[in-house]
């Protein structure tokens, strides 16, 4: 199965979440999003395979969140898009993605509804 696991090394979740999906025998493709973001197209397509609104993949704790208004009321999927293509910061972590949806590992036990 093809898994894309969008990893931040510096994160203990993220790297717990990707050593439990190669305990189940899964080797992913890792994708270090603070170095190689990843596109609005392919942002839109997780939020798509997640069945969940933009939100979802958004750390809303990560200051910039703040900063930039994205906690005002009204702020729509687009504009959390655009904000997550920006700045790449702003994206939860870790995001699992297969053929059969797409997972923020917060808990880390989220990503194998995917595998």
């Amino acid at each position: 199965m093809s898994v894309t696991f969008f990893h931040n090394p510096k994160c203990s979740t993220s790297r717990n979440a990707l050593a439990l999906v190669r305990e189940r025998g899964v080797e992913p493709t890792v994708v270090d999003y603070l170095k190689h973001p990843p596109s609005r197209a392919t942002l839109q397509a997780l939020v798509a395979s997640s069945g969940q609104g933009a939100l979802y993949l958004v750390r809303t704790k990560e200051p910039l969140f703040k900063e930039l208004h994205l906690d005002a009321p009204g702020v729509t999927d687009e504009q959390l898009l655009d904000a997550l293509a920006t700045h790449p910061v702003l994206l939860n972590r870790p995001v699992a993605s297969s053929p059969r949806g797409t997972r923020v590992g917060r808990p880390i036990e989220a990503v194998l509804e995917i595998l």
